[in-house]
């Protein structure tokens, strides 16, 4: 495989990675800002709260499944960009009517969009800096991290403090004005995808991703994907319940961003030097020990602490996964192996807000959710240390 040049790469990867800003910041843990305004305007229960995030989940593995089926025959730069739209209009209609099934509706279709932009910008990010292992993996993992990071601390900046002035029937503004800054990252999202042009594949030979082989890893991701997502989407609802103050909700999640951001400079060695689950296995152990940091140590130390361990780790199975496809499989491989890989991910992940919402509502306590996520992720980390590189026998 020969490697492309671009003349301006690390833009190029900060116009793809404020996709993740879109996708994830934005799209998927901006809804734990906004959540408790909607508990409260809204009277929803702990499990009605849990199930928009679950209907997020669902559109998010619809949209895997279709990138899956997709990835080899349109252009991943296309998926991408129709992705990365779709979800800033999503996000921009969430504001609109307050039926749940409206809301669902349009949790859902940010999942799918979400899905699409977030596996192809995966793919693209993949194929940049091939041939220098390092930078490879820095970008990856900026990729990742450095956009979702960006999308979480300006939510974290912005939503709390807006929401505890107007009011929690302001909800639908914050929708609005999340809606309308995903809509304003999007040309610069546009103009990346279009400037990388990787080797076209079409006639490379192709072999069946070897899943069996990757079970470690994907088992892992599936742990991850059912814990992980209870941390963000129920963290300010567990700190409103503990009467925890507006400026320290605000500052947790702008640690929690500005963490996520220094997160691929933490963790680029790692993913370099390591082609079996090892690099999963700790970064969940460290996803764990954040989750479970708030109901251990219910103070403002342990709410920054947890925040900082759970930002410099919780973006990083994304990338631990696209490293290991990249340094085990063929280019041609890459996007079918990150999509079925991504399945198993968006399928625990539907269970996993609705499930913390259940155990909250029936125990009366949230934080007790946050405790069953951290069980599960340390789960996740013992099946990823089973994982072998793929050359090994």
């Amino acid at each position: 495989m020969r490697a492309f040049h671009l003349s301006r790469p690390w833009l190029v990867l900060f116009g793809l990675a404020l996709s993740v800003a879109i996708s994830n910041g934005f799209g998927r843990f901006s809804y734990g800002l906004i959540l408790p305004a909607m508990r409260e305007s809204l009277h929803w229960s702990y499990t009605q709260a849990g199930w928009l995030n679950t209907a997020n989940a669902i559109g998010y593995l619809a949209g895997a499944v279709a990138t899956m089926a997709l990835i080899r025959r349109v252009a991943p730069g296309r998926l991408f960009v129709i992705g990365t739209l779709g979800t800033a209009v999503s996000l921009a209609l969430t504001g609109v009517d307050e039926s749940l099934a409206a809301q669902s509706l349009c949790r859902v279709g940010a999942g799918v969009f979400g899905a699409l932009s977030f596996i192809c910008g995966g793919t693209l990010a993949a194929s940049m800096f091939t041939d220098s292992p390092r930078r490879n993996a820095l970008a990856i993992a900026l990729y990742f991290g450095g956009g979702g990071g960006l999308g979480l601390a300006l939510c974290g900046a912005v939503l709390p403090v807006m929401l505890d002035v107007m009011g929690p029937q302001s909800w639908d503004t914050a929708w609005f004005l999340v809606g309308f800054a995903a809509l304003a990252f999007v040309p610069m999202t546009i103009w990346a995808a279009g400037q990388i042009r990787p080797p076209a594949t079409e006639d490379a030979p192709r072999s069946r991703p070897p899943m069996r082989r990757m079970l470690g890893q994907m088992i892992s991701y599936g742990f991850f994907g059912l814990g992980y997502i209870v941390y963000p989407t129920f963290l300010s609802a567990w700190m409103v319940s503990h009467q925890i103050s507006t400026a320290l909700i605000a500052a947790t999640w702008v640690a929690l961003g500005v963490s996520v951001m220094a997160s691929p400079f933490l963790w680029r060695g790692v993913l370099a030097r390591f082609t079996s689950g090892l690099p999963m296995a700790v970064i969940l152990v460290a996803v764990a020990a954040g989750s479970a940091l708030p109901v251990l140590l219910p103070n403002t130390v342990g709410l920054l602490l947890s925040a900082l361990v759970f930002g410099l780790s919780f973006f990083m199975p994304p990338s631990a996964i696209t490293s290991f496809v990249r340094q085990n499989l063929p280019q041609p491989d890459w996007g079918a192996a990150i999509s079925a890989c991504t399945v198993v991910f968006a399928m625990s992940q539907i269970l996993g807000p609705i499930g913390a919402g259940w155990i909250g509502d029936h125990t009366g306590q949230i934080g007790d959710g946050l405790l069953v996520a951290s069980a599960m992720l340390l789960a996740g980390a013992a099946c990823a240390v089973m994982q072998r590189p793929l050359g090994a026998r």
